[in-house]
């Protein structure tokens, strides 16, 4: 087995002598520089794991042994030690972007935690964090089998993006065994959904915070009592990318609240946007409001009308507060956003809907790079961070900080990665949505959807008399006999929205205000 090599560089290399046996004993190989010239012009020969630098040698310094080896592997990390606690020195070799920062007298014990820090950290994390799921795997099995309420799911469905955020880092292969525990989660969470999601609205007083609850709940306590609050609304945002970028905003707000909301079926923009921005279930959107409602069949924008649904809103619950509405497709108008801030100051709500997430989910869809760069869950991940990271929606949220408005963020709909394909036949009228369909005379296996047939006892509106919705559970998704082949090897393993899973229907709230 290879040793992990170490050099060391130190003009009192004789005094170091028991330090080079206790590492040696600890199966280390250990290479010794009484100079930083011998130290930089061993670098260039061969190759180390890690690198210590004493920080005062005569000829060359620690610090300028240090830039001259960052030329020569700029990855390799480098540890220094000095006797001097000055602070500019510190600072230079932080700057240096050090691994480490030892003060003499070094022990033993602190070599050896800088050594498992800096080469072992991954090993040392990915086998902690293999036998830690190892040991909650049988709980949250458990937990998933005993979940009898909503507020149990969420707790379920935290605990599984938690240990999928942990598994991916560990790179570990233990993720495999929590897909399967989370295809088993939304198998029963469904069971749950179908068994509760009629009688939520039969007794609303039952049911948890939903779509049409969102702005009455989070938005406009804040209003009352005298808050100035930005509503920005992620389309097509699940928990776990939520989670990802959680830490880059911790450097500008502090969250006061973060809840799971639970999205209404179908969990698609057309009914789960409207339903946030109005207050109100489809059915009673296009009843009270048909010229704002877009039928399934309509060619037309499906969200053209948010503004005016919102304003509708406000009326009904003689709110007057002044508010503006954004609608962000790009980072263009994300920066038109930016300029115009000054300008929208005087409102006491501002919202702003960012599409970016849905377009990459269906750019995902359409090109065959965007597969290869988001080909699963964990890429998918990675993919909204390296946006996120660069986007002019950060700069957004920055100027929104320095501006003292608080925040209320969340989405419509997550999504799921689908993976089983399921036989629908419908007529020309039916919808194209891949997780759920509506029309009149749709033919399907009963066993494979959750149907529902009286449409309006979940609020729901019916473009015919007989009009019944069906939803694709877990990874299904559902595809036409004709060019069948075709259809499922195009739509399979892309993100798509519309049904039942813990990733659509358990979605982010967040209450956060400038620090």
């Amino acid at each position: 087995m290879k040793k992990d090599r170490i050099l060391w560089a130190d003009d009192e290399m004789d005094l170091l002598q028991p330090y080079i046996l206790f590492l040696e004993e600890k199966g280390y190989e250990v290479v010794t520089a009484t100079n930083g010239k011998d130290a930089v012009d061993l670098c260039q020969k061969e190759t180390f794991d890690i690198i210590f630098l004493d920080e005062n040698m005569p000829g060359l310094s620690g610090l300028e042994a240090l830039a001259l080896i960052k030329d020569i592997d700029p990855n390799v990390p480098m540890v220094m030690i000095t006797k001097s606690e000055e602070e500019n020195i510190m600072n230079m070799a932080i700057g240096n972007k050090i691994a480490d920062y030892l003060t003499k007298p070094v022990n033993p014990s602190q070599i050896l935690l800088t050594l498992k820090k800096n080469i072992h950290k991954k090993e040392i994390v990915t086998e902690h964090t293999t036998t830690s799921y190892q040991s909650q795997f049988g709980r949250i099995g458990m937990q998933i089998n005993d979940s009898l309420t909503y507020e149990d799911w969420v707790d379920v469905y935290k605990k599984l993006v938690y240990w999928e955020l942990e598994l991916a880092e560990a790179d570990n292969g233990m993720d495999e065994m929590l897909q399967m525990q989370k295809a088993d989660a939304n198998i029963t969470f469904t069971k749950f959904v179908r068994r509760n999601y009629e009688e939520w609205f039969q007794k609303p007083e039952t049911r948890p915070l939903m779509s049409p609850d969102l702005f009455k709940t989070k938005v406009f306590p804040l209003l009352d009592n005298g808050d100035k609050v930005f509503f920005i609304l992620v389309d097509n945002f699940r928990y776990d990318q939520w989670k990802i970028i959680r830490e880059m905003l911790s450097d500008l707000y502090q969250f006061n609240e973060e809840e799971l909301y639970c999205g209404i079926l179908p969990t698609a923009t057309q009914y789960a946007r409207n339903s946030i921005f109005s207050g109100l279930m489809p059915l009673q959107i296009q009843q009270m409001f048909p010229d704002l409602w877009v039928e399934e069949e309509d060619e037309e924008g499906k969200n053209l009308n948010e503004k005016d649904l919102l304003e509708t809103l406000f009326h009904r619950y003689r709110k007057n507060y002044t508010f503006s509405y954004h609608k962000i497709n790009d980072s263009n108008s994300c920066e038109r956003l930016i300029d115009q801030l000054p300008r929208i100051d005087s409102n006491q709500l501002n919202v702003c809907v960012l599409n970016f997430i849905d377009m990459l989910s269906h750019a995902r869809t359409e090109s065959k790079m965007m597969r290869e760069l988001a080909n699963d869950a964990d890429a998918y991940r990675s993919l909204t961070l390296s946006w996120f990271r660069h986007s002019a929606t950060y700069e957004l949220l920055k100027a929104i900080a320095q501006r003292g408005y608080k925040v209320v963020f969340t989405t419509d709909h997550g999504t799921i990665q689908v993976n089983n394909p399921i036989k629908v036949i419908g007529d020309k009228n039916t919808n194209v949505n891949l997780r759920y369909k509506v029309g009149k005379n749709l033919s399907y296996n009963k066993k494979e959807v959750f149907e529902i047939l009286q449409p309006a006892k979940v609020g729901l509106p019916s473009p015919n008399v007989s009009s019944a919705y069906i939803f694709a559970n877990n990874d299904s998704f559902f595809a036409y006999p004709n060019n069948y082949n075709y259809y499922v090897s195009y739509y399979k393993n892309t993100f798509q929205h519309g049904g039942i899973s813990l990733e659509e229907m358990l979605i982010p709230i967040i209450q956060m205000e400038p620090k």
